[in-house]
């Protein structure tokens, strides 16, 4: 083997989305993760370029979970002539198959909307993946199981390790000639009400760390007694409460949450709308994969059993017309497109309207426009003005905050040659450098987008 392994961010490096990372070693290359950047035009557009390697080279794909920014580009990769597996945990890869089926579609009516009335700058607009690329890329889907090492060459193996976050996430070790690289992937909270805590990396050479909440402690909400009043606010003003929320994960908390809510007889029982297709197919993957999450079988079908799962169109705009007081949730999370932008589209203008924001809403979102006291918000080529309260809970976050990402290195029993810290926004960034740097004395660097680290093993 050579002295050097060549690590390329591709994506995730001065940003939280576009994951990608790729080893590349005398005995093969593998890419770690393959999402889409999300977020600001600038970054969204880097989506439509091509990736500043040979693809073809490319081995295998190990993907640490099922999120849109860690597999939304795979197609994209399939296309551009990878033909190696793409490997993960089966709840992973039954995640990703529902989300590039589900994008696929959404894509596709996106560009024929776009066509049909003419709000495109591109003639024609163009999908960025269809539902057949989807199909393609599903058939490469290699299931592995976690916290077994396996072998890709004769001195390189890896390794699949729990993290929590949503379901069948991990991070993944590769032993490289005796050397140990370690990929974060997203970290989960310590005390998640649906899934365990994470493991903890025992060893790590070559740390390569998220940092989406480097420079931020989550509050210590009473989360229970914030969705009550914002509930019993809505029912007073006659009114709505959406909730924008992530398919994988976010849904499944929230129906938990207001489950045990009524239970508790602390909300009556309002009409709960769940109006997210991806979301209702994430369900059922609670209910094949039950040693992922904490939830029995009792539990799961009485949760089901107290919301209403909208099926179609048409009940959309029959959920809409309903003039009770109701809480509707729907995708996306960060309000960049799907069901929810129906909703606001009809409910946002009015004063009655609640909109309630439950996870992390990169720059250039809706999501972020939203949390920032925006008067208008445009979707579908026009400006609808925000007269609906925003409200925010921190707390429900699936990712880990300062805190929690110390603790996950706290098992570590060796010092790092080099922290390398990924998916997070310049300010996160730098602040996490600084807390590592004053907290342990390890060398830490901030990788810029494309650039290529020569790692000596």
């Amino acid at each position: 083997m050579d002295n050097f392994v060549k690590v390329h961010f591709l994506g995730a490096a001065g940003t939280v989305t576009g994951s990608k990372f790729l080893v590349e070693t005398s005995e093969g290359n593998i890419l770690i993760d393959c999402g889409m950047f999300q977020g600001l035009k600038d970054l969204r557009e880097l989506n439509w370029q091509a990736l500043p390697i040979q693809v073809p080279e490319i081995d295998v794909v190990l993907l640490t979970h099922g999120h849109l920014d860690h597999v939304g580009y795979l197609p994209r990769l399939v296309d551009a002539g990878f033909s190696g597996k793409i490997i993960g945990t089966a709840p992973t890869l039954a995640i990703a198959e529902i989300i590039l089926n589900d994008s696929a579609k959404i894509y596709e009516e996106e560009a024929e909307q776009a066509n049909k009335d003419n709000y495109s700058s591109h003639n024609p607009a163009l999908p960025f993946y269809t539902r057949q690329q989807a199909e393609k890329t599903i058939t490469h889907f290699q299931v592995e199981m976690p916290g077994q090492w396996i072998s890709f060459s004769n001195l390189i193996s890896y390794r699949f390790q729990y993290n929590g976050h949503i379901i069948g996430a991990t991070f993944i070790e590769l032993d490289i000639n005796g050397k140990r690289f370690v990929f974060s992937g997203d970290i989960g909270r310590t005390n998640d009400y649906l899934l365990d805590a994470p493991k903890k990396p025992e060893w790590a050479d070559f740390l390569f760390v998220e940092s989406t909440y480097g420079d931020k402690l989550h509050p210590d909400e009473d989360v229970e007694r914030i969705l009550s009043n914002i509930i019993s606010d809505t029912i007073h003003k006659n009114g709505n409460l959406i909730i924008p929320s992530f398919a994988v994960e976010r849904l499944q908390t929230l129906m938990y949450l207001l489950w045990q809510l009524y239970k508790k007889n602390k909300i009556p029982n309002i009409p709960i709308f769940i109006d997210s297709p991806m979301g209702n197919n994430v369900l059922e993957v609670f209910h094949r994969f039950p040693k992922w999450h904490k939830l029995s079988d009792a539990e799961y079908s009485a949760m089901l059993n107290h919301v209403n799962i909208i099926q179609s169109y048409k009940e959309t705009w029959e959920t809409i017309d309903d003039k009770r007081s109701k809480i509707i949730i729907a995708g996306s999370g960060m309000v960049t497109g799907g069901r929810v932008l129906t909703y606001l589209k009809q409910l946002v203008d009015d004063s009655k309207t609640t909109v309630l924001l439950v996870g992390y809403q990169a720059e250039g979102t809706r999501g972020r426009l939203l949390k920032e006291g925006a008067h208008e918000l445009r979707f579908f080529g026009k400006y609808y003005p925000v007269k609906a309260t925003v409200k925010c809970i921190e707390s429900l976050s699936a990712h880990a905050d300062q805190n929690d990402l110390l603790d996950w290195m706290s098992k570590l029993k060796n010092i790092p040659e080099c922290v390398y810290l990924i998916h997070g926004e310049p300010t996160a960034l730098n602040a996490f450098r600084v807390k590592l740097k004053d907290s342990f004395h390890w060398n830490v660097k901030i990788p810029k987008l494309n650039a290529i680290e020569h790692i000596p093993i």
